[in-house]
């Protein structure tokens, strides 16, 4: 459980990096910034330690679950319940055979990326669309979760 909630904090991280690079105004946060009628002077007014305590908590929340999409081998160990000393030997046979298979960062990248796509962008855009926000808001935030899901999985999976 220690390296499930090690690894879900470093994905966690990598999202704070992601939004620092695709919501700095050379890349989306111009857009971002425009489409939301947020100011500078607004952006200033903020209490940028606990909005990033609060990505940092979302993203670490994200990444858990990651794990268990991204990575197969916990669908066999939820057959079990979660404890090998109880499986039956086709477990064992099973694990021998899979037991690291598909433990890749691109692996996890395309799983994560499917999650961002049809799950986190999804979200984003239903949301947008009761707030009556453009479409190029959707672009930006549920392309901000795409790719950072993308990167969470890879990671999550590849850590072994």
């Amino acid at each position: 459980m220690g390296q499930l909630l090690l690894h879900s904090l470093v994905a966690a991280l990598a999202s704070l990096a992601i939004g620092f690079v695709w919501y700095n105004p050379k890349v989306f946060g111009s857009i971002w910034m425009r489409e939301t009628g947020m100011t500078e002077e607004k952006a200033r007014e903020a209490n940028m330690a606990v909005m990033l305590l609060m990505t940092l908590f979302y993203s670490f929340l994200i990444a858990f679950i990651l794990h268990m999409v991204v990575i197969h081998q916990f669908g066999a160990m939820g057959m079990i319940g979660g404890k090998p000393e109880l499986a039956k030997p086709s477990y064992d046979a099973f694990m021998a055979d899979y037991g690291t298979e598909f433990r890749t960062f691109k692996h996890g990248a395309l799983h994560g990326f499917m999650s961002g796509l049809f799950f986190a962008l999804p979200v984003v855009g239903t949301g947008a669309l009761y707030e009556r926000r453009s479409w190029k808001y959707t672009l930006v935030a549920g392309g901000y979760w795409v790719v950072t899901c993308m990167v969470m999985g890879g990671i999550v999976c590849a850590w072994q």
